[in-house]
């Protein structure tokens, strides 16, 4: 017993938590304060800290403390203690609040102890109940959760972890800490044991001494939550049960907008200092689904850079659903229920995060239409009944292409399942799409070491913001341009609303702040239409999204995104003679693009070729190719002198899809080409299976061929007259910008011979 904490022993020194009224400080405030007194007054006279401190530091000090932790001993504790951040954050503020040292060493190791001692995890629970037995009392750390029996008049309790039967709750615990009956919250608690009464008989003493039979348990009455022996006789909540929203948002004015943004960042674990300002707005757009309620955010990007981070550690508020594995009846209630569950996830939590979205599965075949409706209007139909909720929904993803490369081919939201690929009216209900290729991936410098609010402060924030609405602020000085639709104007005055609510709370916003939030909602959102375009064309035609001066009609500004530039890979000029860009499936699947660069030597008509290795069925194209030019060749430019000349060909694969075996008539092109000395037509692509027997495939796929082709940067496509029954049903949006050119059915000649423009 000498090594456990006990209340005996009274070595909690748990500081009184504030009932509602008063100013909800969390922890230790008063110590708080002190240091931040003392940590401020250093930094004035230029004294060394025992770490860098700097003015935002002695800034959050003065106005918020009891409120902040050192997030570098965040940081250390999470290496070997997996416990809510905030949970540490706590004890952090309780036992480190202080610039020596040597006492924050001692906090740490004291932090330590009780972490193992008190923190209840879920294969302890044993252990822990048969503690409490022992001692009598003793101190825990769990979430404790209640709900009001109405029929008995009591509110029934219960832990997350540790494994008891429910017992009652004084009811003065849930008056004073609501959230008790909103989900649960995290406390320190002295639990009691008393042990069960003997059992009496009918006229309740043993009158005569003598041992009294036990009596016959069927006939004893149902115990519940009152007959149990556990009972909580002091409790110290360590999540806020309450904040203070206007002195929160009072105490904005005393940050520029810089600091205030580098203190939301610092208090995610951030160091901003290694952020670029526009950087900075993308992590702080990764907190809008948690302040802005039915909020609709896409993330994909490259690995490592932090994308759950914000859901998983920062707010208890949010759910992260790995590989995003669900079922419709677990998001979205179960059919007709009465019970609890009958909202599902979305009516539980603040923000539902699809980690992973490439894995993301529904058995429910109705599940996307079902999203769809939810994520359009924030309700949706289980059965009979139409059910509200607010959460909003990340979904988050990796992308294993360059972004430049991944425009050429497809589509930005190409990382999602079958299940929603091309789906352009559930990604029509995206609110913003934030560039994750921008955002760098996560080094330890990234990881601030100075104050920032404690992630519970944060969250209670995030919480009670989003009961507000600033959307309202962009019309004090701006109008949208006519591309606008109603979907394009709720997108950008939402993720607008959530950035003002981050970063100016008191909505003071001159013209330049809310112009500057404007351009980064209006990107995202123009994103998300430049994608649709993609997809279905002429019907999201209208992506100059833009803004106008509301003084200034005529000054109108359209908002531009970054990767849309005007880099191609097949350009506009002329090629070499014997080069030739050929358009076939990988053998993965996947539409490509290829450079085939043929080159004619003196020799004795044989063919070199490098970059497909030992790829079988790609030689047996590249030989078939070969073979058709060797007998029909001369009938495309009289006069070549094929039999005298070598072949040269470099496979080229441009965007890494992996060979294509479906580009023989691009070769056989490319060796007409070499073997004439004559380019072919510029911006030129070439589809088209050549089989060694001189027959030509039907081409399958038309539209997606064409797509990659224009997005490619081809303006021209060769095909044959055959394809145009099938263009009736390519968008006309791709054929505008990719003109065909035709040529004879199973015609290899006259293929080339288009595409040489010698006809």
């Amino acid at each position: 017993m000498d090594d456990t904490y006990t209340d005996d022993e009274d070595l909690w020194d748990v500081p009184e938590v504030p009932v509602p009224g008063d100013d909800g400080a969390v922890g230790a405030a008063a110590a708080a304060d002190d240091a931040g007194d003392a940590v401020a007054a250093a930094a004035d006279e230029s004294s060394e800290l025992a770490f860098d401190a700097d003015t935002l530091d002695a800034k959050l000090l003065r106005h918020f403390g009891g409120k902040i932790v050192r997030k570098d001993l965040t940081s250390l504790m999470k290496r070997s203690a997996n416990v809510p951040t905030f949970v540490l954050e706590y004890l952090l503020g309780m036992y480190c609040s202080t610039d020596d040292e040597d006492g924050v060493e001692e906090g740490l190791e004291r932090i330590r102890k009780i972490l193992t001692e008190n923190y209840v995890r879920p294969d302890e629970s044993e252990r822990i109940k048969s503690k409490i037995r022992e001692l009598g009392q003793y101190t825990i750390i769990d979430k404790l959760s209640a709900r009001l029996d109405e029929y008995k008049d009591i509110y029934v309790a219960s832990f997350a972890n540790l494994t008891i039967e429910p017992f009652v709750i004084p009811a003065e615990y849930v008056r004073n800490y609501s959230k008790i009956l909103q989900g649960g919250i995290w406390c320190i608690m002295r639990i009691e044991y008393r042990r069960p009464d003997a059992e009496l008989d009918e006229f309740g003493a043993d009158v005569f001494g003598d041992e009294i039979p036990a009596r016959n348990r069927s006939k004893k009455k149902k115990r519940g939550p009152e007959d149990s022996p556990f009972s909580v006789v002091s409790l110290t909540p360590i999540q806020m049960p309450n904040l203070d929203l206007d002195e929160m948002i009072e105490c904005r004015q005393y940050f520029t907008r810089d600091e205030w943004l580098n203190m939301l960042l610092r208090s995610a674990g951030y160091e901003p200092n290694e952020l670029t300002e526009r950087e900075r707005l993308h992590f702080v757009e990764r907190m809008v689904p948690l302040i802005e309620h039915n909020y609709n955010l896409c993330e994909l990007g490259p690995r490592g850079t932090g994308k759950s981070h914000i859901y998983k550690e920062v707010s208890p508020y949010a759910i992260l659903l790995s590989g995003g594995q669900t079922t419709t009846a677990n998001l979205f209630g179960r059919m007709n229920s009465m019970r609890a569950d009958r909202v599902g996830l979305v009516g539980h939590w603040d923000c539902v995060t699809f980690d992973e979205v490439a894995g993301m599965r529904f058995r429910d075949t109705n599940a996307v239409q079902i999203m769809k409706d939810y994520m359009a209007s924030g309700s949706y139909a289980r059965g009979r009944d139409q059910i509200n909720a607010d959460a909003s929904m990340v979904f988050e993803g990796n992308i294993n292409d360059t972004v430049q490369n991944v425009l050429k081919t497809t589509h930005l939201f190409d990382s999602f399942p079958p299940e929603f690929n091309n789906d352009s009216a559930f990604f029509d209900r995206i609110h913003y799409y934030l560039p994750g290729w921008e955002i760098p991936k996560m080094r330890s410098s990234l990881l601030t070491g100075h104050y920032g609010l404690i992630t519970d402060c944060l969250s209670e924030f995030c919480k009670e913001m989003r009961r507000r609405d600033y959307t309202h602020l962009i019309d004090r000085f701006f109008r949208f341009n006519s591309d606008f639709n109603k979907r394009d104007e709720i997108a950008v005055r939402k993720t607008f609303g959530g950035l003002a609510k981050l970063l100016f709370p008191d909505e003071a916003m001159d013209k330049d702040d809310v112009e500057w939030l404007l351009d980064y909602a209006i990107e995202g959102r123009r994103r998300v239409k430049e994608q649709l375009k993609i997809m279905a064309g002429v019907e999201f035609i209208d992506v100059n999204l833009g803004y106008m001066d509301a003084d200034n009609p005529q000054d109108v500004h359209v908002v531009q995104v970054p990767e849309q530039s005007e880099d191609t890979l097949i350009p506009d000029g002329p090629l070499l003679p014997g080069h030739v860009f050929g358009v076939g499936r990988a053998q993965g699947g996947e539409v490509a693009v290829y450079k085939l660069e043929n080159k004619a030597v003196a020799g004795e008509c044989k063919l070199k070729h490098e970059g497909v290795g030992f790829n079988k069925p790609v030689r047996d194209t590249l030989d078939a190719a070969f073979e058709n030019f060797e007998t029909l060749g001369s009938r495309v430019a009289p006069g070549m002198h094929i039999a005298s000349k070598d072949y040269l060909l470099f496979y080229n694969d441009l965007q890494g899809k992996g060979l294509s075996d479906e580009i023989s008539l691009a070769e056989f092109v490319g060796l007409c080409s070499a073997a004439a000395n004559r380019p072919v037509m510029a911006a030129l692509a070439v589809p088209g299976i050549l089989r060694v027997s001189g027959t030509m495939d039907e081409i399958r796929g038309l539209e997606d061929i064409m797509r990659v082709a224009k997005n490619a940067g081809a303006k021209r496509i060769v095909l044959p007259y055959a394809c145009i029954r099938d263009l009736q049903a390519v968008s006309p949006e791709i054929i505008t910008g990719l003109s065909p050119v035709f040529y004879q059915d199973n015609d290899p000649v006259d293929a080339a011979k288009k595409a040489l423009d010698l006809q």
